[in-house]
């Protein structure tokens, strides 16, 4: 397996992110990444390398032009309207809801932001662009390697994550997608059908948003019940894709306090119908808040069940590109990452 590592992450370090209705430390942290890397220096499962520059026009085919060009000078604005901000990290604070218009373009950098963006808890920093890009360039050089067939799988280690990130907003701890971009990077590479399957605790919003039309791209997602579970609205088991996509998505809501036996049910779902779409290759947006001791989620898997998920993930046979999402019990994030891997092989 080929390890993409973005060297760069911990330029995007969050101070505070709004939760439950307080400031809170971040929990989307760089210390994530550094325990999972620490544990792939234990147990190596592959062949750790970084990626090289990032393909400007992919990353145009899946995100908006406005809005790459929001995120790659908000920084500046954000300290230009006051120095004191250097200090401070970004939050958006008011948001074009039902009856505004999103067509528009504010000059107000506080109304752009929130345009751009669909919560408070997904802070904004200095490094937060750098950290991103170099995600997706980590992302698309994994779907690359394996859609050159120089490897037949490859794992993206990077962060922030990405898989709530649509095609013009970001959230959910994301800016960029990686998923979407490896799926994209696949497209472009010969597969011709690619499925993305995605085993976040969370619903996968911006990748369905970003390929909910389209027919070349299936999104599975299996996840908490968004009636009761952040992202709230999306994830819906009626949500089947529109127009060339009708059919091509597929949710799987679970109820907090879904156990292993279940949860590995609702895989078998999904994988049942990315053989049934005919996926070429498959994304794996690879989010282990699905652990017990997850201290935003309320699944209860156990670190030896990653192993399983790992072989159940395999046994598609396909050519397989993982990207590192979620997960925030943070010293266990790197074993149940690996134990994925281990299980899934190379």
């Amino acid at each position: 397996m080929l390890i993409v590592h973005n060297t760069l992450h911990r330029q995007h370090a969050g101070r505070h992110e709004m939760f439950r209705g307080r400031l809170v430390p971040c929990h989307e942290s760089p210390d994530r990444l550094d325990h999972l890397l620490a544990e792939l220096h234990k147990r190596p499962v592959g062949t750790i390398t970084e990626p090289g520059p990032l393909d400007e026009a992919l990353l145009a085919r899946i995100h908006s032009p406005r809005y790459l060009q929001f995120l790659a000078g908000a920084w500046d604005e954000w300290v230009a309207l006051d120095p004191a901000n250097a200090e401070l990290d970004a939050l958006p604070s008011v948001w074009p809801v039902r009856g505004f218009r999103a067509d528009v373009l504010p000059a107000n950098f506080a109304a752009r932001m929130g345009l751009f963006s669909f919560d408070a808890g997904t802070p904004l920093t200095a490094g937060s662009w750098t950290a991103a890009r170099q995600g997706a360039a980590c992302a698309v050089a994994a779907a690359q390697a394996v859609a050159s067939g120089s490897t037949r799988s490859a794992f993206a280690l990077t962060r922030p994550p990405g898989h709530h990130a649509g095609a013009d907003f970001f959230g959910g701890y994301c800016f960029l997608n990686n998923a979407a971009l490896a799926a994209q990077a696949l497209r472009d590479g010969g597969f011709e059908r690619v499925a993305v399957l995605d085993v976040d605790y969370h619903h996968g919003n911006g990748t369905q948003s970003i390929f909910y039309a389209r027919g070349d791209v299936l999104t599975v997602s299996l996840h908490g019940d968004p009636s009761t579970e952040y992202p709230f609205y999306l994830g819906y088991a009626d949500e089947r894709g529109e127009g060339e996509g009708a059919g091509c998505n597929l949710n799987l809501p679970l109820p907090r306090g879904t156990g292993f036996a279940d949860w590995r049910a609702a895989l078998g779902r999904g994988l049942d119908e990315v053989k049934r779409f005919g996926a070429q290759a498959l994304v794996v947006p690879l989010g282990v808040d699905t652990f017990e001791g997850d201290p935003i989620s309320a699944f209860t898997l156990r670190s030896a069940d990653y192993f399983d998920i790992g072989r159940d993930l395999a046994s598609a046979g396909l050519p397989t590109v993982f990207t590192f999402e979620g997960g925030y019990a943070v010293a266990e994030v790197g074993i149940n990452a690996v134990n994925v891997l281990e299980g899934f092989g190379s």
